[in-house]
């Protein structure tokens, strides 16, 4: 046993509950912090991110293979939309098959759940920073716009299993993009920019509301496709007869 020292002018003190100190961790025992909504890279939109890659000077050429890091995590989605965003309103003929054909391959991605590449052929295409900076501010105010209006809901639409059905349905309306059917290409772009807006923003009801278009999009192009088929047929037989 051992004795309190005798020449101790104050008795003991007991400790209560509320006198023990909290246990200092061991920095070394702390777990990586997860990104959330206050991770400032996070929390970054697309429009942020191309007005700081419009700026930022270091190269004098933008190629396709740096907007693979635009949105750490979303790079997918960020792509798939700036592919698609030009196709919603009217463009030269041929525009929405050489926007498509880039869609085709990362809807893909999305769709089986693989990480964001680009073939040379693609990524090393690029433009002048002068080119690029005027498109970002045209761009950037409308789709500054467009996500103010998202907020995180319904994120089990906006999960890893919904990613990549959407994905499968941006490749079915990537592939009706590429074909030649007059002003075909704008309700399939605007159903593949709001899910992809949604997913940039976590949003379920953006997913949601662009898959939505987007089945309404595709029954409309099978019925022009067929129609097109049928009076291809009516008119050769006629030729024929």
């Amino acid at each position: 046993m051992i004795d309190a020292p005798s020449d101790s002018s104050e008795p003991p003190r007991q400790c209560g509950p509320g006198d023990v100190e909290p246990l200092v961790p061991d920095p070394g025992d702390d777990p990586l912090p997860e990104p959330g909504p206050h991770d400032p890279d996070a929390r970054q939109s697309l429009s942020q991110r191309l007005a700081d890659l419009a700026h930022e000077g270091v190269h004098q050429r933008i190629s396709m293979r740096d907007l693979l890091t635009l949105l750490p995590g979303r790079s997918l989605a960020a792509l798939i939309l700036i592919f698609a965003a030009p196709n919603v309103l009217p463009a030269p003929p041929g525009m929405s098959a050489v926007l498509g054909l880039p869609l085709v391959y990362l809807s893909y991605q999305m769709m089986m759940a693989q990480k964001p590449w680009l073939p040379p052929l693609i990524a090393q295409r690029s433009v002048s920073r002068a080119t690029f900076t005027a498109l970002v501010r045209r761009v950037t105010p409308a789709l500054a716009w467009l996500e103010r209006m998202l907020r995180p809901r319904l994120q089990s639409l906006a999960g890893e299993v919904a990613q990549r059905i959407v994905g499968g349905l941006c490749l079915l309306l990537s592939l009706v993009l590429v074909l030649p059917v007059p002003l075909g290409n704008m309700l399939p772009a605007l159903a593949i920019s709001l899910a992809m807006l949604g997913l940039l923003g976590r949003d379920g009801l953006w997913v949601a509301v662009g898959g939505l278009v987007g089945i309404v999009s595709f029954v409309i192009a099978v019925g022009v496709v067929y129609a097109m088929i049928k009076a291809t047929i009516f008119l050769l037989s006629r030729a024929l007869a």
